[in-house]
Formats: structure tokens, sequence, C-alpha cells
């Protein structure tokens, strides 16, 4: 009676652990999109309520998809790319707004769904934030850097997201020889990252990086 007891309890466990991992990644994406269909409706909607006379729910979130998607297709011909580059310029001229602006972009252009972002070019593991703790991170440039005495070293400048949102993070930087590249995708990176190490792509292979930037 005891074993059949003990049985059913951990099948039971068992079962109620299984519907725990099919539930929650349902409700917090559930929660992630409702906030962002409020968050972007939200924009539009009070002027489109005034404008019409009455709430249609969802009805800011749809003109925002429509704005885009009119804005994605004038910018596929020669006279819209040129009118977004004379904007850009234009923002760019401007002195905070410059720095802003382009920092956004890069950082848009990093997490790109057409696989054509090149601000994050490897994946790599560094200590931080002391001595015998790892952690992963992205390099996004080098930093040439010149010391007293004629001394120069080459940093890496390393993001490092903060889950589970990766406009938000740290910036470091490494010297070249202390960064440990790791032989994974940005994706598998990102998706290791932001899921707050569950994701783990198999075995991580790494390889120290010479003076020079070589794999060594």
């Amino acid at each position: 009676m005891n074993e059949f007891r003990t049985s059913l309890l951990r099948q039971l466990r068992t079962t109620f652990l299984r519907g725990i991992g099919v539930i929650i990644p349902l409700v917090l994406t559930f929660w992630f999109f409702r906030a962002l269909l409020n968050a972007v409706d939200g924009i539009f909607s009070p002027l489109l309520e005034e404008w019409m006379g009455m709430h249609i729910p969802g009805l800011g979130f749809v003109t925002m998809l429509a704005i885009i998607f009119i804005v994605g297709l004038f910018t596929r011909n020669l006279v819209g790319r040129l009118l977004v580059a004379w904007f850009e310029n234009l923002l760019r001229s401007i002195p905070f707004v410059r720095s802003v602006y382009s920092a956004v972009k890069d950082l848009v252009n990093a997490f790109s769904l057409d696989g054509k972002g090149k601000t994050f070019r490897q994946v790599v593991m560094v200590e931080y934030p002391r001595k015998g703790l790892y952690t992963v991170g992205f390099v996004t440039n080098e930093t040439p850097y010149a010391g007293p005495g004629r001394m120069k070293r080459t940093f890496l400048n390393v993001y490092i997201p903060n889950p589970p949102n990766p406009t938000s993070g740290v910036l470091i930087l490494v010297p070249k020889q202390d960064a440990i590249e790791l032989a994974l995708t940005v994706e598998q990176g990102l998706k290791l990252v932001l899921s707050g190490g569950i994701v783990v792509p198999g075995q991580v292979i790494g390889r120290k990086l010479n003076r020079k930037g070589v794999k060594a």
C-alpha cells in the first residue's frame, strides 16, 4: 500500500511539473504580448478615439503595424531611402539626439530579424564581475589603447545584456588576450543569456584569443 501511495504521489508530482512546464511559458508569452499590445495601442488610440468618437480595442496597434509596413514599403525605393538618409543625417546633426539615436539604432540592428545585424560580432566568455567568475558577453567592437611609456593594447568592447531585457546591460573593456571565444552563434549566445542559462546549446567549446586576435 505504501509503495502504491509513493508511486501515485510521484506520478502526480511529475504530471504537475509537466503542466507547469507548459503553462508558465504560455502565460509569460501572453503577458508579454498583452503588455506590448497595450503599450503600442495607447500611442494612437487616444487620437483615433477623439477623431472617430468611439473606442475600438486594438485599433491603435493595427494602426501602428500599418504605419510600420508603409514605412518599410517606402524605404524599398530610391526616393524613400534618400529621404530616410536625409532625416537620419538631420537627427545626427543635433548633439544630444545624435548620441541617443545612434546608440538605439545600433542596438536595434544588433537584434535584427533579417540576419543582417553586424553589431554583435562574437560570443565570448570573460572573467566578470570578479576573477574566478565568468560571464557570457558579445563583442561589439575593438578599442585601441595607448598608455604611458608607449604602451599599446587592444581591448574588446564586450556588451553583457541583462535578462530578460537585452536592451539593458553593461559595457566592459576586456584585454583581447583575456577573452575566451565561444563556438556559438550570436543567436545561440542570446538564447543562453536571456534564458538565464536554462537554454544551453550542448557542450560549449572555448578558445583564447592571442594579442593579434587570431584564434590560438
